[in-house]
């Protein structure tokens, strides 16, 4: 598995007053645990000793996590933010929530360049929009004054209060993706969380107070699109969709995502928030290639997308079952869904062209260096052939955050796990 060169870069650490201003316009069991120090085992040996791990750390809480009382501030019009709701904020992925851990790999998957980020504070981070990702709406609604840096170059501080570790082009399966070069699948990030979590070991003193820290932490988790758009929809490149149908590949891909979520857990995680896979088959690239009319949705990719996502609500239901564990699904797809039903109600006029690209849709090749992007970008759904603009982002990460329909979520929302 790829093990990343962590690099003293982090262009996200500084306040970012425009994003800051924009998000605040939203809705605004440890104890005595220990952590695995030893390399991870294989097969039967790896979950008999995981399932120890996990039932220790998953103890009755002695203490929770106190909040601070929010600080009142006597400066007309300045925005008044608690402390963070959670002490520290972890999150995987792929190229929908990268920041900038790609920058530095060879990879074709990357975005550290113009005209990517010209609406973010930082400019080019390495984020695959003009402006915030999902994530960052969603590490300003849980009240973190600056956005959650890349591993690539965090230093001992930073993973205290949590560190981003997706990578585009990422996927469950380890060979996604690899058409793209490298990357880090959620395997490696896996091995990256691992390494983080025995610096905290070191940096808190004892595995108790590592494993007390971690269980009043926020984990995002998006993996699953890659395997769809980068794998199994590329049968040029790949045999899956010959080896399997909808409903084969999608057991295949819980049965791992299962496993490596339970590595997860075994290593301190408690809060953890699924992120369903959005509607693949919308993207301008997919109405590019598919779409007769360029405006349709490709129904085979959705169709077996919306299969996956089924699977993965029984998995959080099952991951529930485990000692203090509270993991929740959000329904990315849906929220999607709704979005396209009534764009205009969420101030959206194009939702079928990429904002930055080339071709068909602007979506045959994606957003080129120093292209000119559309001038009206708030209106767009998606930024360039795949991502979604910052606009769409903070829509997805609201309602993440905050649940508009019973559907966004289920069981609870992001607010309301920062709380358990």
């Amino acid at each position: 598995m790829m093990n990343m060169t962590r690099s003293n870069r982090d262009c996200s650490n500084h306040r970012h007053a425009r994003a800051h201003a924009e998000v605040a316009n939203m809705d605004a069991g440890h104890g005595n645990c220990s952590l695995l120090h030893a390399p991870r085992p294989a097969g039967q040996q790896q979950l008999e000793q995981e399932k120890a791990l996990a039932k220790r750390m998953g103890c009755a809480a002695t203490m929770r996590w106190l909040r601070p009382a929010l600080l009142l501030v006597l400066a007309a019009a300045v925005v008044v933010r608690a402390e963070p709701q959670v002490p520290c904020y972890f999150v995987f992925g792929d190229s929908l929530v990268d920041n900038g851990n790609n920058n530095d790999i060879a990879s074709l998957a990357r975005a550290n360049y113009p005209p990517y980020g010209i609406d973010f504070p930082g400019g080019a981070t390495g984020r695959f929009s003009n402006g915030l990702t999902t994530v960052d709406a969603i590490s300003r609604l849980l009240g973190f004054d600056d956005f959650i840096p890349p591993y690539a170059g965090a230093t001992n501080d930073q993973l205290l209060t949590g560190v981003n570790f997706a990578s585009a082009a990422a996927g469950i399966r380890d060979e996604t993706g690899q058409q793209l070069g490298q990357r880090i699948s959620f395997g490696g990030q896996l091995q990256n969380y691992q390494s983080a979590v025995q610096q905290l070991v070191s940096i808190l003193g004892d595995e108790d107070s590592a494993a007390s820290h971690l269980s009043q932490c926020i984990f995002t988790v998006g993996m699953g699109s890659n395997d769809y758009l980068n794998n199994y929809f590329m049968p040029a490149v790949y045999q899956t969709s010959q080896q399997y149908t909808p409903e084969q590949y999608a057991d295949a891909l819980i049965a791992q995502y299962s496993q490596q979520l339970r590595t997860l857990y075994s290593y301190g995680a408690r809060k953890v928030a699924l992120m369903g896979v959005g509607q693949v088959g919308c993207s301008p690239n997919e109405l590019a290639q598919r779409s007769p009319d360029g405006a349709t949705c490709v129904p085979e990719i959705n169709a077996a997308i919306d299969i996956f996502n089924r699977r993965l609500v029984a998995l959080v239901d099952q991951f529930n079952a485990l000692p203090g564990a509270h993991f929740t699904y959000i329904n990315a797809y849906g929220i999607f869904e709704d979005i396209l039903r009534a764009p205009g109600s969420h101030g959206l006029t194009v939702t079928n062209r990429g904002c930055c690209g080339v071709g068909r849709n602007n979506g045959q090749v994606t957003c080129l260096p120093f292209q000119t992007p559309c001038a009206n970008r708030n209106e767009y759904l998606f930024w360039d052939a795949f991502h979604p603009t910052e606009a769409a982002n903070i829509l997805v990460g609201r309602r993440a955050y905050s649940a508009a329909l019973p559907s966004d979520v289920h069981p609870v929302d992001l607010r309301t796990l920062a709380q358990l």
